[in-house]
């Protein structure tokens, strides 16, 4: 008798360890399904983009200045009339930044420019970009420690075909930019029409500078700016198909159904004083 209550015993014993370990596993299962949710979940979020505005909406967003310098350094005697729009002085640069300081201003990058013309995301009050094309050597020296005064960030486009030449900026010092905080862009390999590219032009003026620009810096290359602003709608999706998400232009009117690629610009003049600056800056993008 003894004996047959101890087996009783053992089975129930048995049965209700089996009970458990089939909770345990069951919550475990919902537990590890739960995860998996939940990780599914986070991957969905962080690879999903945005919605992304249309050309209309983008075109519609209020305009967000952008000024383009090129060289600085005091003019030369031998200097044309016409080329002293794309030469300016160090003082009068000196002045157009401390005009931009005591305004207000703050300076944006490309990619949150990129994100409020697609997104509507706001932009610090009273945003401006500045920019500066060529890879002249005096943007590094004079224009890249003017704007650390200020705390401000540009956009460096650069002419490859310049690099480490005298009077130009070398890999290093374009690192340097990038490791500080600016924005490199690609502006070509030499410099020729955009709107005149084809066949292999592409892989020499868009392509090949843009792998050694990503090799300098270590960082993707997403903007572009034409040579000489000039462009056209045939190129666009050429750009597209290597990488590019914007381009920048001058001062003609935006594509209507590409304005992320024709983004406009103003040359700071050389003859602009900071109160001229600042008045063209007003009407050119009202």
């Amino acid at each position: 008798m003894k004996s047959t209550n101890q087996l009783i015993l053992l089975f129930f014993l048995g049965l209700a360890f089996l009970v458990v370990a089939c909770q345990i596993k069951n919550d475990s299962d919902k537990a590890a399904s739960s995860t998996k949710q939940a990780d599914s979940t986070a991957k969905a979020n962080i690879t999903t983009p945005a919605k992304i505005a249309d050309a209309k909406t983008i075109i519609a967003r209020k305009q967000v200045p952008v000024l383009c310098y090129h060289q600085i350094r005091d003019w030369k005697p031998g200097d044309s009339k016409s080329a002293k729009d794309y030469i300016i002085p160090v003082a009068t640069f000196k002045e157009h930044l401390k005009m931009l300081a005591d305004s207000g201003y703050h300076t944006i990058l490309p990619d949150q420019l990129y994100t409020y013309l697609t997104t509507g995301a706001p932009l610090p009050e009273k945003s401006i970009m500045l920019t500066f094309d060529d890879t002249d050597l005096d943007q590094y020296t004079v224009a890249a420690p003017e704007m650390k005064k200020y705390g401000f960030k540009g956009v460096f486009f650069i002419m490859t075909v310049s690099i480490g030449r005298p009077n130009y900026m070398n890999r290093e010092q374009i690192k340097a930019l990038a490791d500080e905080g600016h924005e490199i862009g690609s502006h070509t390999w030499d410099h020729h029409n955009f709107k005149k590219y084809e066949g292999e032009d592409w892989v020499t003026q868009i392509e090949k500078p843009t792998k050694t620009l990503q090799e300098i810096t270590g960082k993707p290359i997403k903007y572009f700016a034409y040579p000489f602003g000039l462009w056209n709608a045939e190129g666009i999706p050429e750009l597209k198909k290597r990488g590019f998400i914007a381009a920048f232009q001058l001062a003609a009117k935006r594509d209507e159904n590409d304005p992320l690629f024709t983004i406009r610009r103003i040359i700071a003049s050389g003859y602009w004083s900071s109160k001229t600056l600042h008045n063209s800056m007003v009407n050119s993008f009202d």
